[in-house]
């Protein structure tokens, strides 16, 4: 198998004694998240944050700590003097740095900056016996601190996708787990913390450099050993393997997959090479063919109750599911993503977002650097509204997939489709996890006649109602957490939720309350338990 250490114009990661001395550096001086959150200040972390880099270089222009020093260089793209930095890493040393290409000779004598970007990363406590876990992550410098247009096969960091994915990943322990497109290696990351064997492929060699070297540099908090890097021992907990999606692991099993591939939508031009794409974006493939593949091979590589979670955009077209209004013309959003789905798989989508094709256009031109020219600027832009306008394309949408392959003793759930568009609880993955064990519960209770329940702590009811009337025209059940539904009761569902204190079992409620409206007929009765059995799946009301 290739061993990604060594790969050209990418950070070596074949010295693990330099890599472990870098490391102890890093974390001597405090190269943490909170850290440089604190050196910088508020306003100035707020704005690099956001790629803005001018702050933070008026505020450090005549600091010269070690901490200063490296914020400078790997953040800010800044040339320093090499004794400086030689100075802030006196384990390492300069020409270690210069070795593993991750600094540069800036062109004047005695200056040195930034051949990637080497920055913070980390997520909080899981229980207050653990501690922070504090990492750090290379990839290829952003346009905000390299002007010009990226390369081809730039490597990107750590984005706002990135941690979407991470923070909606559910944490099950479990066996075997397989990051599909790693990219710098954020998702493998994460799922070495309950995963006891990780799978990261990608289709870009320097990717998977960038993510040896990552992990190389994290080993020791990553729980890693060097065994663990080497890519022929078969017992290591980490494989990284070159491939176009799921060709590297045809024929293996996994327990998750987690994925956030390169699914921006990316018009083609006659003649266009491969090599003249963006494959951290669209992976060489048009419109959104790489989430449908996905969405409908990721099921051959999942064990027997095993999960799948990714990010991806869809194309929402003008179709015959249009329906008409005096507004304008409704498109029904998940009509290509249900035509992806295989048979025997359960999948939830859950679109967070959707935009125009101009929109769509601008953000991604504007990713790339691509508005500098403005000549071809404007041809891109006539490409993209061109190529959407041939597949009769109205809107885009992102969002959240998740895939389920059942047991064969389960009843197959049909696919749910949910938009929500408003801000949600992060990280929601738990409540993702949670979401789908209300699942599994309802399907080992078909008939909730006998079980209690009990409405779940962050619920909360709110009435409307004109002045002086008896009765409410309006009644909403509210959730404070998770993905903070919002659900339009009537006057029976919400009688049968104020009584769900776990006193009475589902059917004592529906009989009581089929009395009182006298409503005691079979039709009232199944159509309350199917509004009870909704409430549950979406975690309003849960098992006593």
């Amino acid at each position: 198998m290739t061993d990604f250490a060594t790969i050209p114009d990418a950070p070596q990661s074949d010295n693990p004694d330099i890599l472990a001395g870098l490391a102890h550096d890093l974390t001597a001086i405090n190269y943490t998240v909170d850290g440089v959150a604190e050196l910088l200040g508020k306003d100035a972390n707020q704005a690099l944050g956001r790629d803005q880099t001018v702050p933070a270089a008026l505020l450090l222009r005549t600091n010269t700590s070690p901490l200063a020093t490296l914020v400078k260089v790997w953040l800010v793209d800044q040339s320093v003097p090499a004794a400086e930095l030689a100075g802030a890493l006196p384990s390492t040393g300069v020409e270690a740095l210069l070795k593993m290409g991750i600094v540069e000779g800036a062109g004047t004598p005695g200056m040195v900056r930034a051949a990637v970007d080497l920055r913070p990363y980390g997520w909080p406590a899981a229980t207050e016996d653990t501690a922070e876990t504090n990492l750090w992550v290379a990839s290829d410098l952003g346009a905000h601190q390299r002007p010009g247009v990226l390369r081809k096969d730039h490597v990107l960091g750590i984005g706002q996708a990135s941690l979407t994915l991470a923070q909606g990943t559910m944490r099950r322990t479990v066996e075997r787990a397989l990051d599909l497109g790693t990219g710098c290696g954020i998702q493998l990351f994460h799922l070495l913390s309950h995963a006891k064997a990780v799978v990261a492929t990608d289709i870009s060699e320097r990717a998977l450099a960038f993510t040896r070297f990552n992990l190389a540099l994290n080993a020791q908090a990553l729980g890693l050993t060097q065994a663990d890097l080497e890519p022929t021992n078969p017992d290591a907990r980490v494989s990284l393997r070159l491939g176009s999606l799921l060709e590297p692991v045809a024929g293996e099993r996994f327990d998750l997959v987690v994925s956030n591939p390169p699914f921006v939508i990316t018009p083609r031009h006659r003649g266009e090479q491969s090599s003249e794409q963006f494959t951290y974006r669209d992976g060489g493939m048009a419109g959104d063919a790489i989430v449908e593949s996905l969405v409908r091979e990721l099921p051959t590589v999942l064990a027997t109750g095993g999960t799948a979670q990714m990010l991806g955009n869809w194309e929402i077209q003008h179709s015959a599911d249009s329906t008409s209004s005096g507004s304008g013309t409704s498109v029904l959003w998940h009509t290509r993503p249900a035509q992806w789905l295989a048979p025997g798989i359960e999948a939830w989508f859950i679109q967070r977002e959707q935009v125009s094709p101009g929109g769509y256009a601008e953000t991604w031109l504007q990713d790339a650097s691509q508005g500098r020219d403005q000549v071809a600027y404007a041809n891109a832009y006539e490409d993209y509204l061109l190529d959407f306008a041939s597949r009769e394309v109205a809107g885009i949408g992102f969002g959240y997939i998740v895939l389920r392959r059942p047991t064969a003793q389960e009843t197959v759930d049909e696919p749910r489709f949910e938009e929500i568009l408003y801000p949600i609880e992060q990280p929601v993955g738990p409540h993702l996890a949670d979401a789908l064990e209300r699942a599994q519960w309802l399907k080992a209770h078909p008939d909730l006649t006998f079980e209690y329940l009990l409405v779940a702590s962050d619920v909360t009811e709110e009435r409307h109602q004109k002045p002086g009337a008896e009765h409410p025209g309006v009644i909403l059940l509210r959730q404070g957490a998770g993905l903070r539904r919002t659900n339009l009761l009537s006057t029976e569902l919400a009688g049968f939720v104020s009584a769900c204190d776990g006193d009475l079992t589902a059917g004592q409620i529906i009989g009581a309350l089929a009395v009182l409206m006298e409503r005691d007929d079979a039709e009232f009765t199944e159509s309350l338990a199917r509004d009870v059995r909704n409430l549950v799946r979406d975690g309003f009301l849960l098992p006593a």
